[in-house]
């Protein structure tokens, strides 16, 4: 597919068969720029847990490779880790490390491979806070200088008396924050994005052409509005946040329900969930210049959403969005191809779930080969030992 080419039909989507374990679970994709792909995920391992990943080179897997094994893992159906690569071909993976008997204190770990996964590095730990709070919800993103710029959500200042840093008028403010590590492993400071966020979304990123890094994640206002906001990362410098649709969300927990944004050039598309006026519905907005601004966003979703959403750029016109719906007592991946400016085309359904657990976060990647998604398959609900797996499709342009 050429890069002004939009396409006119739903994709076609057939099974590839990952090779995980029993239980396997959270499955993440990065696409690399020889058109191979990253598959990350987390199952059970005799001493706890283990992340591990597998590389699908012309539609056949590598072997599984261990990222990491322990009993301290922080595991979690919403907060989980994933795998990328840099420019030079060293590999990223990213974990959560349990800091306490507390629940929900931990801390992310990171790790490089100069061997595409073979042998791994000792961890690095990209915040410098090591209070008994959380720090997670991670997006690693390659930068074009060939380092990689990790942001998350820390609790440094959540349910803290006296803030390390202002936040806000909550004692309970998740932050934004952001560090850069080499390819040796040596990391910048941590630095405050956003001192109030909502406190266990998703975030996203992705870069621009010009090596702009946008960030994607759910925002918290004192008057506990919880919409979406955009900061962009350029010169060394963050800017203010952007919001990019005045929802007027207001709730006074977290849905843990994320937003994610993918770039074409200057062009950028951001899918979200909310729940405004009661109202659940996905939505897609894009951005022609560069982040700074997003026109009016298109409804994707149909009748009862449970958000959950992907995106990707097919072209600079034609985004990719994926989301979780319920219907029919079942629980069903979505998709459709939006186009600036126009409405969902070519609504797919993808998978239907009627098993003994959910598909949580459906991931996507593409190459130039296709179109790639995953996600945690549960087994049969009338299973007597329920289980799940990582299911993986495929569809070509």
């Amino acid at each position: 597919m050429t890069a002004g080419m939009v396409l006119a039909e739903p994709l076609e989507f057939a099974d590839l068969d990952p090779p995980v374990g029993n239980n396997a679970q959270e499955p993440t994709l990065f696409a690399l720029q020889d058109d191979r792909v990253l598959l990350g995920w987390t199952e059970p391992h005799p001493a706890g847990f283990a992340v591990k990943l597998s590389v699908l080179e012309d539609a056949e897997w590598s072997a599984a490779r261990t990222v990491t094994v322990s009993d301290e893992l922080f595991v979690n159906w919403a907060d989980f880790p994933s795998v990328v690569a840099l420019d030079d071909g060293t590999f990223a993976a990213h974990w959560l490390w349990e800091n306490s008997k507390n629940d929900y204190a931990y801390d992310v770990k990171i790790s490089l491979s100069p061997d595409e996964g073979l042998t791994w590095s000792a961890p690095i730990t990209p915040h410098d806070d090591r209070s008994v709070s959380q720090h997670g919800f991670v997006t690693l993103q390659p930068l074009e200088d060939g380092s990689l710029m990790s942001v998350w959500l820390d609790g440094r200042a959540y349910d803290k008396p006296l803030f390390t840093s202002a936040a806000s008028n909550y004692p309970d403010a998740m932050q934004l924050r952001a560090t850069r590590i080499t390819p040796e492993g040596t990391r910048t400071d941590d630095v405050l994005v956003d001192a109030q966020t909502c406190s266990c979304c998703q975030t996203s990123a992705a870069s621009l052409d010009d090596g702009t890094v946008l960030v994607a994640y759910r925002d918290r206002t004192d008057a506990e509005i919880r919409d979406i906001s955009v900061v962009r990362h350029q010169g060394g410098m963050w800017s203010e946040p952007t919001n990019v649709h005045n929802d007027g969300w207001e709730i006074s927990g977290c849905p843990v329900n994320g937003p994610a944004i993918a770039t074409a050039g200057q062009t950028a598309a951001v899918a979200w969930f909310t729940a405004a006026n009661d109202k659940p519905e996905v939505k897609v907005a894009f951005s022609s210049d560069g982040g700074r601004n997003f026109g009016d966003p298109a409804k994707v979703s149909l009748g009862i959403p449970a958000g959950r959403v992907d995106i990707l750029m097919l072209d600079p016109q034609t985004a990719f969005v994926t989301w979780v719906e319920w219907a029919n007592e079942s629980e069903v991946i979505l998709a459709c191809q939006i186009t600036t400016g126009q409405q969902c085309k070519d609504l797919q359904l993808i998978a239907r779930n009627n098993g003994a657990g959910s598909v949580n976060f459906p991931r996507t990647a593409r190459t130039n080969e296709g179109v790639y998604l995953s996600w945690t398959q549960p087994s049969n609900s009338d299973d007597p030992e329920p289980s799940s797996t990582i299911r993986t499709v495929f569809a070509s342009y």
